[in-house]
């Protein structure tokens, strides 16, 4: 491994991470919630407590996704990207479904009546949500010639900061 004038400098000090453009950090946000939604999927009827933790972790994991995305990533689209606009306003409405169900299935329990179907339509909803901006989107972001290393940097900052949102 090659030593940085920075760690020469410093030794002891962690390299930084390796800067993440927004659309890799986007996109590897999208993996991890469909890797969970499947955890969910393949657990059984009698798994309250897991089903539990892990509509939690999916929920906590899309409401970080979607602020930051909506806050940071969406607005420097539609700035940068003339064509987009129906795009962004699409993805910001499919959002808002999203952020209902979340609330929604949070307020309640496994064992409570619509909760799997709850967490399957919202599967569903980011799986057809994701595929628009990974094939509609996203390539347009690109061609934008947004600073997207920037854009990522800030999109991990500000997830950060972002929890679950409060009950009702």
């Amino acid at each position: 491994m090659k030593t940085t004038a920075t760690q020469a400098a410093h030794p002891g000090k962690q390299p930084a991470a390796e800067p993440v453009d927004a659309i890799e950090l986007l996109t590897a946000d999208h993996r991890k919630v469909k890797a969970l939604f499947e955890e969910y999927e393949n657990l059984s009827d009698r798994s309250t407590a897991t089903k539990k933790k892990l509509a939690t972790e999916i929920c906590l994991e899309l409401t970080k996704h979607a602020t930051a995305e909506e806050e940071i990533f969406y607005t420097a689209v539609r700035q940068a990207a003339g064509d987009t606009e129906d795009l962004v306003d699409e993805a910001t409405v499919e959002h808002a479904c999203a952020k209902e169900l979340i609330a929604q299935i949070l307020n309640m329990n496994p064992g409570d009546d619509l909760y799997d179907a709850k967490v399957k339509v919202l599967s569903e909803q980011i799986d057809h949500h994701v595929k628009e901006e990974e094939s509609e989107m996203f390539p347009k972001a690109r061609k934008a010639k947004l600073d997207l290393v920037a854009l990522g940097e800030a999109i991990a900052a500000r997830k950060e900061e972002i929890g679950l949102p409060r009950s009702h």
